[in-house]
């Protein structure tokens, strides 16, 4: 089932028919509360609903096909298996309230093209240009999720494990997180709105008392099934990473890391918990889908059977409490 040449269109048509049967049963589905000001800008509230959905639907797939050349690309899942892309595709299908428009899903690409040039940054002694590429694809995301401003220290880190991290790609790295701001000051000033290239960071100031009150069961549901899936893939990687590419390993450790922030993050800041879940489901995907491809023992196949079984579970509890 995850190395057949049949999973990803079948997973493509499972996908899309729970999309549908979700669109018929919530033709109206509770809008995002957009904290984010950039975002307030455009006014989704004039898009029809079935065009939300479609364009919501777009920006997945464009994520789901950059996956498979990631993975191409970084050879992550020894195997050549677009089974990450499968479990992308099932995952958003079983979250009917991410299946519209907002910043998470803008914000996850971003993060995901950082991450590609963050990783071909690898043990390059020129690797000003990637570091540049990949950190301007952070402000980017960050213009959309301010709060993606605190993966910053996260990136250098990873840069720094990579082998690729020097004065010249620091000093890169930093006028390429700047250059979206840059235009951001100059369309403000020209406007003659200052307080526009001001919102990002007031909103990244702006922490809130934690309270999970916030966030809906079905939020808290799908939080706790993909850290369920993300520990034991996590554990895994660890525990078989003698049989990776030092490589690869360098690359597993980084994006559990980088998913471990982003829990951290959801639990201290719940009310962005939609948009911290388009993020997270990316790197579950690659994680979950190294765990099921590299594995074929009792204890994962039952593991296997468990997550199909539940994410079937998860896909008809979101929607029972919606309707």
């Amino acid at each position: 089932m995850t190395t057949g040449r049949l999973t990803l269109p079948v997973a493509i048509v499972i996908s899309i028919a729970c999309w549908v049967l979700a669109s018929l049963l919530l033709p109206v589905l509770p809008q995002q509360k957009m904290t984010y000001s950039l975002f307030q800008l455009l006014d989704l509230s004039t898009i029809p609903n079935w065009a939300n959905k479609t364009i919501s639907f777009l920006l997945y797939a464009v994520i789901g096909y950059s996956l498979i050349e990631f993975n191409s690309t970084f050879a992550i899942i020894r195997m050549r298996a677009s089974v990450q892309t499968s479990l992308f595709f099932l995952f958003t299908a079983a979250c009917p309230t991410l299946q519209q428009v907002h910043a998470g899903n803008m914000a996850a690409i971003a993060i995901l093209i950082s991450v590609y040039f963050l990783f071909r940054s690898y043990q390059r002694h020129q690797s000003s240009a990637d570091l540049f590429h990949s950190f301007v694809f952070i402000g980017i995301g960050s213009l959309a999720f301010p709060q993606f401003i605190v993966l910053i220290p996260i990136w250098f880190i990873g840069a720094y494990n990579f082998q690729s991290l020097n004065i010249r790609s620091f000093f890169a790295a930093i006028i390429g997180w700047s250059i979206p701001y840059w235009f951001l000051l100059c369309h403000a000033y020209y406007h003659n709105d200052m307080s526009l290239f001001y919102k990002p960071f007031i909103d990244l100031a702006s922490l809130q008392p934690i309270d999970f009150s916030v966030i809906s069961l079905p939020e808290i549901v799908t939080s706790a099934y993909l850290f369920i899936l993300f520990t034991v893939s996590s554990i895994h990687c660890f525990v078989t990473s003698y049989q990776d590419k030092i490589r690869t390993r360098s690359y597993l450790r980084f994006l559990i890391f980088v998913n471990s922030v982003l829990f951290i993050l959801l639990v201290l800041q719940p009310m962005h918990i939609a948009c911290l879940l388009s993020s997270l489901l990316v790197g579950v995907s690659i994680l979950v889908g190294h765990l099921f491809v590299l594995t074929n023992s009792k204890a994962s196949n039952l593991f296997f059977i468990f997550s199909l079984f539940g994410l079937i579970s998860l896909y008809l509890f979101n929607l029972w409490t919606l309707l």
